[in-house]
């Protein structure tokens, strides 16, 4: 498969609905993490991201009198168990988090999920898992075609030094909106700075539809964390 540009897969999409990044610094020092979402309704726009207590972050009402329904749009994206860094676009966070927990494996956990019960969307649940050396794991779980049947993929990577691997629910806008297609886009990671790559992923989101964006790097060597958020909403 050809190596993406980041910036190019963002700018020319605009409605790419939740998206995981996942990979390694160009230098080799640093597991990468990126998260964002997107929205297109007054209540899925009315979001942001905050640090929650186990180590990640959760989405909450902007504005708690626009929250017209939570199911779906609260959660936890990120949480971190034993070294290992779990990023979903749902509740499945939480599944994996536990089944983990209990030592099985986020395979496991996400057999027992499936797509979001928002007909006729259907839309994906994506999935990711970084690991204490850096290796990651994707996943995505998905109508059959716009049929309400469940397929589940998943996806294994060794981290290598300046690539990445780019996961998202919509393959473009519509009505109803399209679910992603094929294996996750491999991507070029062009950075050693997480201001930098920080900074390059929200200017290339689309300024209308984009809400909230979460970046993480981690040292394999120390294990210590930079993590940046930026909320549209403020």
């Amino acid at each position: 498969m050809e190596i993406k540009n980041i910036a190019t897969e963002l700018s020319t999409n605009s409605y790419p609905g939740r998206g995981i990044i996942l990979g390694k610094s160009q230098n080799g020092k640093n597991a990468v993490v990126a998260y964002f979402i997107m929205g297109r309704s007054v209540n899925s726009r009315n979001r942001i991201f905050e640090k929650n207590e186990r180590g990640g972050i959760r989405t909450k009402a902007f504005d708690e009198s626009k929250m017209e329904d939570p199911h779906l749009i609260i959660y936890n994206p990120v949480l971190k168990l034993d070294g290992k860094t779990i990023v979903t676009n749902g509740d499945q966070t939480d599944t994996i988090y536990d089944f983990m927990q209990e030592g099985h494996c986020y395979r496991h956990a996400l057999l027992t999920r499936e797509y979001e019960d928002d007909a006729p969307n259907y839309t994906p649940r994506i999935s990711g898992v970084v690991k204490e050396n850096g290796d990651y794991v994707l996943s995505i779980l998905k109508s059959n075609m716009g049929k309400p049947q469940c397929l589940r993929f998943f996806f294994e990577y060794p981290a290598e030094a300046g690539l990445g691997h780019f996961l998202h629910t919509y393959k473009c806008d519509g009505n109803p909106i399209p679910s992603f297609e094929g294996e996750p886009t491999p991507v070029a990671v062009e950075t050693n700075d997480i201001d930098e790559w920080t900074d390059m992923i929200w200017a290339n989101l689309n300024e209308d539809n984009k809400v909230s964006l979460f970046t993480r790097f981690i040292n394999l060597e120390t294990g210590a964390e930079e993590t940046r958020i930026i909320n549209k909403n403020k």
